[in-house]
């Protein structure tokens, strides 16, 4: 998460620059001469930064803002007092963004830094490790804006302006020292056999299948925020019953249950219909290259998030079932199956897919 880091240094940096020119005024003309030269020197770095890059980073427009604000009250009142309290009160508004994030479901930073992530991913294990470390710097920032305020009441303007400034990136270091140290020790304990290239890896997608990048299993099963493919094939009798198969009872999600005839993730790169003729082949020993596609839809929960693409097979069978996946299988009528619905005897993944089959008039 470079955008939050480098924001923060940024600013900071050049917010530190107004401190030291403020301190080499007052020990020359005195503190509200300071002052007025610190503003006005905060303003030229505002102008600079914008010849330089065209633009103006909002974020450093607010801190020279609470510069000419904070300063300008301490004219005048004739007291520096409300000056030096202005880096606490920049610094205590990031605490408040990383306490939202740290400490709350809010993903604060990553909806912050969404327009400069674009398509890119976040994946569990970095969402983990950024509230850990959004915890960490808020509690850190948090006494770090009591020692600035403390200090600009009762210490000097040098002891003001290192706890202002020096103290700050030393502080900084410290939480990133720790965090480096941890990830290379947690690295040292991870066994080789769950190193994520031993892993099956799907590809991630948006809305209208696009592929856009791409994370293993682990990754994927329990971040809902990870859209991956996925194929469902209903297969029919002459009938017109619908085959179901009964999720083995050592699945993790659903044991148990009635879901969809044939069911399955696509490999990262792999073709839509390869994978679901593969799929059929594997759970059920069927050749589903007749299959027709029916519909596309995004399926949510709290596990995972799934863009499932179904297909219709009619087949009397015979069929092979996979014991691993499967523990039985049968056909239903479509009258069984509207009497039983709403009672846990299906996956509510099915339910809400057998809801689109009626819709669409193909039961």
């Amino acid at each position: 998460m470079s955008f939050t880091k480098n924001d923060i240094f940024k600013n900071f940096t050049l917010g530190f620059i107004p401190i030291l020119v403020f301190l080499a005024a007052d020990y020359i003309y005195g503190p509200m001469t300071g002052i007025i030269v610190a503003i006005i020197f905060g303003l030229a770095e505002m102008i600079y930064f914008y010849i330089k890059n065209k633009q103006i980073e909002k974020f450093i427009l607010f801190d020279i803002g609470l510069l000419v604000i904070f300063g300008g009250v301490s004219l005048v009142l004739r007291n520096e007092l409300f000056f030096k309290i202005k880096p606490a009160v920049l610094e205590a508004i990031l605490v408040i963004v990383l306490g939202i994030h740290g400490f709350t479901n809010t993903p604060l930073l990553l909806l912050i830094g969404k327009r400069y992530m674009g398509k890119m991913q976040i994946l569990p294990a970095q969402q983990q490790m950024m509230k850990m470390l959004a915890k960490l710097l808020c509690v850190i920032m948090l006494f770090h804006v009591i020692l600035i305020v403390w200090s600009a009441y009762y210490w000097s303007h040098e002891a003001w302006a290192f706890v202002s400034g020096g103290l700050f990136y030393i502080l900084i270091a410290f939480v990133f020292g720790i965090q480096f140290f941890y990830i290379r020790f947690k690295n040292k304990k991870r066994p080789v056999s769950t190193a994520l290239h031993d892993e099956e890896w799907f590809d991630l997608v948006d809305e209208q299948g696009r592929v856009i990048g791409k994370a293993p299993r682990s990754k994927v099963h329990g971040d809902p925020s990870l859209l991956h493919p996925t194929i469902h094939i209903h297969i029919f009798n002459k009938q017109g019953r619908l085959f179901l198969q009964k999720r083995s009872s050592a699945k993790d999600l659903f044991p148990g249950r009635w879901d969809t005839a044939v069911g399955g993730h696509v490999s990262s790169g792999e073709n839509i219909r390869s994978a679901m003729i593969r799929e059929a082949k594997e759970e059920l020993g069927v050749d589903a290259a007749k299959a027709e596609p029916l519909f596309r839809y995004v399926m949510r929960n709290k596990y995972e998030s799934e863009l499932v693409n179904t297909f219709r097979l009619v087949s009397n069978g015979p069929f092979k079932i996979n014991k691993e996946e499967i523990d039985q299988g049968r056909f239903w009528t479509v009258f069984e199956i509207r009497k039983s619905l709403g009672q846990n005897i299906f996956t509510p993944n099915f339910e809400q897919e057998f809801a689109l089959l009626q819709k669409s008039g193909l039961i």
